[in-house]
This record gives C-alpha cells, sequence and structure tokens, in this order.
C-alpha cells in the first residue's frame, strides 16, 4: 500500500522546477531594467572616474529604492486585483 504522504509526483516537480524557472528568469529582467535604468539615469556618459561620485551614488540610490517601491506596489495592486488609484 502506498504512503499518502509519498512526495510530489513527477508532473508536481516539473512543474514546481518550471515556476522556479520562470520566477528566476523574472528576476534576472527586473534586475537588468533596475540596473540599466538607473545607469543612464544617474551616470554621466562621458567617464571621468574610475570609481562613481557622490552625485551619482545619491542618484543611484534613490532610483533603486524607487525602483523597488513601485516594482512593489505594482505587484501588490496586481496581486488584490484592485485598479490603481
Amino acid at each position: 500500500m502506498a504512503s499518502k504522504n509519498a512526495g510530489p509526483s513527477e508532473l508536481e516537480k516539473e512543474q514546481i522546477f518550471g515556476m522556479a524557472e520562470k520566477e528566476m528568469e523574472y528576476r534576472v529582467e527586473l534586475f537588468n531594467k533596475l540596473t540599466g535604468t538607473c545607469f543612464n539615469k544617474c551616470v554621466e556618459k562621458k567617464y571621468k572616474e574610475s570609481e562613481l561620485n557622490m552625485g551619482e551614488n545619491s542618484c543611484i540610490d534613490r532610483c533603486v529604492s524607487k525602483y523597488w517601491q513601485v516594482n512593489n506596489l505594482v505587484g501588490q495592486l496586481l496581486g488584490t486585483g484592485r485598479p490603481p488609484m
């Protein structure tokens, strides 16, 4: 007699793996968009120094913070099914 707690079936394992793959692809795409957007917005096109200056650092901090806030807000709105305000 088979145990009821035998664990996920092969189909369930494939579905779980597929979902994990999609999540990873989403995270990589989100990271790439975030870095591209904030880099283009905050870093001068002509590199004068090998390190970011104070203004660029501040801009990137604010950009990343706002990007995450908006991303989380959109996720919450999509999760609740409410229309945006």
